[in-house]
């Protein structure tokens, strides 16, 4: 297929991926964000057993019945537990422990008073008032009670998911594996930045931009370099990925050029769904399939390459994450800028958006990049249409 439409290409795409459901098992500490594969219910009551909430004194409340200051109550001391150990005696009536913050409160024992409020002589505790059973007193299960439902399958987990599981002595989880991407050039014309710039090359800032939007949304993509100007070459490098990632995009060498190797690239290795979509920029742009991964090639144009990425390449990974918030919004604006170009085919132009109005940059060659810089949206200009007067109520994509 060729010259189709944004829609038709964005359906053929979306037909050739489906939701990850493949899962993993990870250390928890390696999990921030990651999506839960199954549920999580709790093991066991947390904390584990009744505990002390601060540092003080515990044994069984009647032992103070009517006790004041002029009349303290006498207990013997007989013990003392710090947070992880356990006095393993049951305190008989008139005994008491010391006991620190979240020691556990040993059998015979129903309350607990702070060191402050009480004085001691020798193995003597004198307690200046009456106590309730359960005073000063932190439950088993008072925080998560034994098959609490602590995060449902496809939870994405926060830090607090990682407390509470953490909590439950989970080491590990089971999650569903990323999306894998793999990502390049082409063009013997680029250089990495660092090196020395020279007579007829540029910096090859697509593979900056694109990695690091894709970072922006959340995916870790496998970043291969520039590949060169040479069909055998490239598919060869290309190949190796096979299987290995789920999409595979390139930018550059997709139009009708001496040096547009993908047409080359796709016959070797792959079956090619579609080349050319009816929109400016980056209309050249080709699918394919190889093994079951899926390839975009993207044209090497700075702009058309960001923007092909966001109409064509970002819905394939919303569906392949399943992370619906990742998807492009449409709203309606008004252009505080005219916009003086005809618009013979379809077109999307960079903008900057706020409070129902967009303002258009200066530059709109699908060679600009910097012009990006401060945009969060693309005006979406149908076939056919005239340059466009400040005060036109626009077709916006919320990026």
């Amino acid at each position: 297929m060729q010259d189709i439409s944004l829609e038709k290409a964005v359906a053929v795409l979306l037909a050739q991926v489906s939701k990850i459901r493949e899962t993993e098992e990870v250390p928890l500490m390696a999990a921030l964000g990651r999506r839960l594969a199954e549920d999580y219910s709790a093991p066991f009551d947390n904390p584990p057993f009744d505990r002390s909430p601060l540092d003080g004194y515990t044994f069984a409340s009647e032992a103070t019945a009517g006790a004041d200051k002029e009349h303290p109550a006498q207990l013997t001391i007989i013990g003392e537990e710090c947070a992880g150990q356990y006095f393993d005696q049951s305190v008989p009536a008139g005994s008491a422990v010391r006991i620190m913050t979240g020691g556990a409160i040993p059998a015979g024992c129903d309350c607990v008073v702070r060191q402050e409020d009480v004085t001691t002589a020798g193995d003597t505790l004198y307690v200046p008032q009456e106590f309730q059973p359960h005073e000063n007193y932190c439950f088993a299960g008072e925080d998560i009670r034994k098959g609490t439902l602590l995060a449902k399958a496809g939870t994405r987990l926060t830090a607090a998911h990682l407390g509470a599981l953490a909590s439950m002595g989970l080491a590990t989880v089971k999650v569903i594996r990323k999306v894998r991407i793999a990502i390049a050039s082409t063009g013997d014309e680029l250089l990495q930045p660092g090196q020395p710039l020279a007579p007829g090359k540029i910096y090859n800032s697509n593979l900056y931009s694109l990695s690091g939007r894709l970072r922006e949304l959340g995916f870790e993509p496998e970043v291969i370099g520039i590949l060169p100007d040479d069909v055998t070459a490239a598919a060869a490098e290309i190949a190796k990925w096979q299987d290995k990632v789920d999409l595979f995009l390139t930018t550059g060498g997709v139009s009708v050029g001496k040096k547009d190797i993908m047409h080359g690239v796709v016959a070797e290795i792959g079956k090619r769904l579609f080349w050319r979509v009816c929109m400016k920029p980056g209309g050249p742009a080709i699918a394919y399939t190889f093994g079951k991964t899926l390839g975009i090639a993207l044209s090497g144009n700075p702009f058309a390459a960001y923007a092909t990425f966001e109409l064509l390449a970002r819905p394939v990974l919303v569906e392949l994450s399943g992370e619906e918030k990742l998807a492009v919004r449409h709203a309606q604006a008004v252009l505080t800028d005219a916009f003086p170009k005809a618009s013979k085919g379809r077109r999307f132009i960079r903008a900057y958006h706020e409070n129902g109005k967009v303002r258009l940059p200066q530059q709109h060659a699908s060679g600009s990049l910097f012009s990006v810089v401060g945009c969060n949206a693309f005006v979406a200009i149908p076939a056919g249409t005239d340059p466009l007067p400040p005060g036109t109520k626009v077709d916006i994509i919320l990026l």
